[in-house]
């Protein structure tokens, strides 16, 4: 069976206790899983995995919990049940240890799925991570959970969305958010992306000193979600004792904007992590 949401991979799904998890996987070779960020697809790595496939890896690419091809009658959206279906995931490929590579609240879901399992996860590669919760004004904070708590969220979401291209956007950009778009509009789907906004962060950050795994941070130097990208991308690296990749003029993908300058250096981290796990 193939996806229409997420192009035309092969789409398996994972069985979790409250519903399922798309996922698609290429290649073979030590397994990389990639998570995706609030509001997007796996189809964001695409072209991420054809370089680490290149390079001899096996790469998963998985849906969050009500996006994409996952279902959305799950009863939580948060960053610890996305790291759970991260190692469930990892356990039912029977591959492991992975490097997981996420993605903005992806990456805080991986951070928290390397505290609780380390024999599962070898590595990770933290893109546009979201480890706390950022400071925020209080009026913004409550204009944001507004914009993102009806049936208008997600037309609000895909009119957001270009802002956090502030480099190149990729040729196929329309065509992506258009898939998000549609995504979001089955039903049932809007509302598991609303819940998913109200996400905190405070149960990854309470679990850094646990994170042991060696860690590479990528972060656009013009990423909007933090008011000094690569201030907080200083932060992580340090905070985890990992190495850091600040990529000029690119925003929260730095993977999609700078690709060119991005997946070396996530092929090469991949290669020393997985080659000696």
């Amino acid at each position: 069976m193939s996806s229409s949401i997420a192009g035309p991979a092969r789409t398996e799904w994972l069985s979790r206790p409250e519903g399922h998890i798309g996922y698609d996987s290429t290649g073979s070779g030590p397994l990389v899983i990639c998570v995706p960020g609030m509001g997007e697809l796996r189809s964001l790595y695409r072209f991420t995995v054809p370089v680490l496939v290149a390079a001899g890896f096996r790469v998963v690419t998985m849906d969050l919990r009500g996006h994409g091809d996952s279902d959305a009658s799950f009863s939580a959206y948060d960053d610890v049940a996305a790291g759970g279906d991260v190692l469930a995931l990892i356990e039912h490929l029977g591959e492991g240890p992975a490097l997981v590579v996420g993605n903005s609240m992806g990456a805080g879901a991986a951070a928290w799925a390397a505290a609780e399992r380390p024999d599962l996860v070898a590595g990770l590669a933290l893109v546009g991570a979201f480890l706390r919760n950022p400071p925020m004004n209080p009026v913004m904070a409550f204009a944001f959970r507004a914009m993102m708590a009806g049936p208008w969220a997600p037309r609000v979401w895909a009119s957001y969305l270009p802002k956090l291209y502030p480099g190149r956007r990729p040729d196929d950009f329309d065509d992506h958010r258009a898939a998000i778009l549609a995504s979001m509009r089955r039903p049932g789907y809007a509302r598991a992306f609303s819940r998913t906004t109200r996400t905190t962060h405070a149960p990854v950050a309470a679990r850094l000193d646990d994170v042991h795994a060696p860690v590479l941070v990528v972060m656009g130097e013009q990423d909007p979600d933090f008011a000094d990208a690569p201030a907080e991308a200083r932060w992580i690296a340090e905070r985890l004792h990992g190495e850091l990749l600040l990529v000029p003029g690119a925003g929260h993908y730095p993977h999609v904007e700078d690709p060119q300058q991005v997946n070396p250096a996530l092929a090469a981290f991949a290669s020393r992590v997985l080659h000696n796990a």
